[in-house]
């Protein structure tokens, strides 16, 4: 299904674009190095799709490759997590602290006392967990009893905690958890009084957008004049979309949201003009993207930057992981990050959407893959091969 929506830029406050539009790369870049991994992410022709679907490009930017986390929620967690530390030790050293001083000697006994939290679906969760890592600090990652139990063990938390019901129940169980334990939650959803460390959370995740930009730039090509981007809670869709528009000029680009047709909380937000819940009928396998109540941040950036919402089933994301897989280079991509390809070639074959998208020869697509093969034997069953015979079926391949 299909929600056509006429963006309203002016919904955009001065707060979001501050966060989130051109200069914000440059506030998250020093964190980086304290991953000493500094790479940007492939950006990938799809060709053949390209001209399958008759417009003049079709790229794909490759997070599975993201810090060796295997997701683009590398960049936001963890540099939320420093960002808060980093104001924490200035609070308790009475002085300015760089970057670097974060690992110091004179940083680890605050940092041992410190415990940071945030319920996930899994990549989220790992992020956290990554960067109270680095600083030394312990991190507790609570997860809903539909996070299998692969996704569960490689989040790499100190602690993991189960939670009955889904995930809008463990956001519920870790906020409570950490006003009772005095826990530094680490949301990348937000609320009603709880606004900033999920927007410093979504801040992490324009990197990406524009190194995008970047490395279309570096190779040539026009910018993107459409971007489909899947959304669970909607905080790294309105990230990407605001960045974007900001870079590009709001009539530059448009913006596609895509979801799983079992929980769209944010497509019955649009339909309704309203934030709104989705009621849950039955899980998806696109679980990084299983969200049933929208970020209060996300729906107001996306209500005034997005040109659609629409949604995708089960069987359209499996179709999209295994085209994803057969090309050249292979691009290994899980349920969630495959949907963004699964929301395009939906569009691509109905004449009515690309007519009212302006989806034309000339148009020039942006995607993203969000996440690798963040959970290997649903992955294998989906697409026949592990992750790693598919990257060697290309190598074996004549060229």
């Amino acid at each position: 299904m299909i929600h056509f929506h006429s963006p309203n830029p002016d919904g955009v406050t001065d707060s979001d674009k501050a966060l989130l539009g051109i200069n914000a790369p440059a506030l998250v870049r020093p964190y980086l190095t304290l991953w000493r991994d500094e790479r940007a992410t492939p950006l990938i022709s799809l060709a053949s799709i390209a001209a399958e679907t008759k417009v003049a490009n079709v790229l794909v930017k490759d997070e599975g490759q993201r810090l060796g986390l295997g997701s683009f929620k590398a960049l936001g967690g963890a540099y939320a997590v420093m960002t808060l530390f980093k104001r924490t030790l200035e609070e308790r050293l009475g002085e300015e602290v760089s970057v670097a001083q974060l690992t110091s000697p004179r940083a680890r006994e605050p940092a041992a006392g410190m415990t940071f939290c945030c319920a996930t679906d899994g990549n989220h969760g790992k992020s956290v967990a990554a960067g109270a890592r680095i600083l030394g600090c312990r991190s507790v990652i609570f997860v809903h009893e539909g996070v299998t139990a692969a996704r569960a063990e490689a989040i790499g938390a100190d602690e993991v905690i189960r939670v009955p019901g889904n995930y809008d129940r463990s956001v519920d169980e870790a906020e409570r958890v950490a006003m009772e334990r005095d826990w530094c939650l680490v949301s990348d959803t937000s609320w009603e009084g709880y606004e900033e460390i999920p927007s410093l959370v979504a801040q992490g995740y324009t990197v990406l957008a524009e190194e995008a930009l970047t490395q279309i730039g570096a190779a040539g090509i026009a910018p993107p004049t459409h971007v489909f981007l899947q959304a669970g809670v909607g905080g790294f869709a309105s990230s990407i979309s605001l960045h974007l528009s900001e870079a590009l000029g709001e009539r530059g680009i448009k913006t596609v949201i895509v979801e799983p047709d079992r929980a769209a909380c944010l497509f019955v937000s649009a339909e309704a003009g309203r934030l709104t819940s989705f009621s849950p009928v039955e899980s998806t396998i696109m679980a990084m993207l299983e969200c049933y109540t929208p970020s209060l941040v996300a729906w107001r950036i996306l209500n005034a930057t997005a040109s659609a919402f629409l949604t995708v089933t089960e069987e359209e994301a499996k179709i999209a992981m295994r085209r994803l897989a057969a090309h050249r280079p292979p691009i290994v991509a899980g349920e969630s990050g495959a949907a963004g390809l699964a929301g395009y070639l939906s569009v691509a074959t109905d004449p009515e959407a690309r007519s009212r998208l302006g989806l034309t020869e000339q148009s020039r697509v942006l995607l993203i893959n969000t996440e690798g093969a963040t959970d290997p034997a649903s992955y294998e069953s989906i697409v026949g091969a592990t992750a790693d015979e598919v990257r060697q079926c290309s190598l074996s391949q004549p060229a």
